[in-house]
């Protein structure tokens, strides 16, 4: 039972190894097929020089179990919850990264503070808040999901301009078309995250430091990239 999305959502699984954005068995990728309503994601707590393309589970997205003879990863609830709020994203992407988690441990949005960042998302990366006791003790990782989907519809953020949110004390999720624009994506966030932390540490050193970046060169490097003219890469 899809077999090309288990063997797609295998590889790009490994892909957080090859960018060093996992270490021990952290982190996990996803992919849906939407025309089933089935998801696939990776095992929960297998190693990653171990796990195979058989081990990917596949769930449907009232959170049941079709197919794979190991458990979805513990994440799996928040996963499910993006796909079925955020209707246009095909693969979700949870990692430890180190830069992320400590913006995500302050409790701070990464700010956009040059075309880097622009030509990734249309202004800030969101940091959620962080969860109550009882949204812990409760279903904790299907609240994860529901404080990520509260986060955007609170600020009228759209999941297809900004592909990442970071939770605060916990860390971050990207998405994407797939599986492999949501590690991309990851990616991208790690550079971003450590790119802002030596901006600030840069200009701390500063007389008259002047970070940040202009509404309207953000709004340039976002949408030729993005934007119904984007003009950026081959088309």
């Amino acid at each position: 039972m899809l077999e090309e999305l288990k063997q797609k959502v295998f590889e790009a699984n490994l892909q957080l190894v090859k960018y060093n954005l996992v270490v021990l068995t952290w982190g996990n990728v996803s992919a849906i097929d939407r025309e089933s309503g089935l998801f696939v994601i990776k095992p929960s707590g297998v190693p990653y020089d171990t796990i195979t393309a058989e081990d990917m589970v596949v769930m449907d997205l009232n959170g049941n179990k079709v197919e794979g003879e190991l458990n979805p990863s513990s994440d799996t609830p928040t996963h499910l919850e993006l796909y079925r709020q955020f209707k246009d994203i095909g693969g979700i992407v949870h990692t430890h990264s180190s830069w992320a988690c400590s913006w995500a441990q302050s409790g701070r949005d990464i700010p956009a503070y040059g075309t880097t960042h622009a030509d990734y998302t249309n202004g800030a990366v969101p940091c959620a808040r962080g969860l109550t006791q009882s949204e812990v003790e409760g279903e904790y990782e299907l609240n994860t999901g529901k404080v990520i989907v509260e986060e955007f519809d609170k600020r009228g953020i759209s999941p297809a301009e900004c592909p990442a949110v970071l939770i605060h004390r916990h860390g971050p999720f990207t998405w994407g078309k797939d599986a492999f624009k949501a590690v991309e994506n990851a990616l991208i966030l790690e550079e971003v995250a450590k790119m802002a932390y030596r901006t600030e540490a840069i200009s701390g050193f500063a007389d008259n430091s002047n970070i940040g970046i202009e509404p309207y060169l953000l709004d340039k490097h976002y949408q030729r990239k993005h934007g119904a003219n984007a003009y950026y890469g081959q088309r």
